[in-house]
């Protein structure tokens, strides 16, 4: 029997995250960490909140993930992410030696691909997890702020 715990089932998790995210008037990107199946940790970006420009996704998804094993490091684990993780955000990925990395839409610009940021040897990134879907909160956010403005 296949698992019904498919790339796609557990990208929809972030886009819950994103989803709060969007609410919060935060730019809405969500991750989850998963290992064994099971989803260990939960965020969404937080930087205006916070007042913090480290305060995205992957970070917190990062730090929780982290607390929750009790080590840094965060081996045989998998982050999905509703966009391409930013050069910060995958030097951050990078030390913590995940082992895949599932993203949603491309961010063309900012992008750590773009950028050129190398991952851990041992990372394994796919990216376009339900591109369309994660592609579209961000677009409706950033048009619903520019008529706000």
């Amino acid at each position: 029997m296949e698992s019904p715990f498919t790339d796609e089932y557990f990208m929809k998790k972030a886009l819950q995250e994103a989803q709060e995210a969007f609410e919060k008037g935060e730019i809405p990107v969500g991750a989850v960490v998963v290992i064994n199946e099971r989803i260990i940790a939960r965020a969404h970006n937080l930087t205006e909140l916070l007042n913090d420009v480290t305060a995205h996704a992957e970070m917190q998804a990062i730090t929780s993930a982290a607390n929750f094993l009790g080590g840094k490091y965060l081996h045989h684990c998998t982050m999905y992410v509703t966009l391409e993780p930013c050069q910060m955000c995958a030097g951050a990925l990078y030390w913590s030696q995940i082992s895949k990395i599932v993203y949603g839409a491309i961010d063309d610009q900012r992008g750590c691909t773009v950028m050129g940021t190398k991952l851990h040897p041992k990372t394994e990134m796919i990216g376009g997890v339900l591109e369309e879907e994660c592609g579209r909160l961000l677009k409706r956010f950033f048009i619903e702020k520019r008529n706000l403005n």
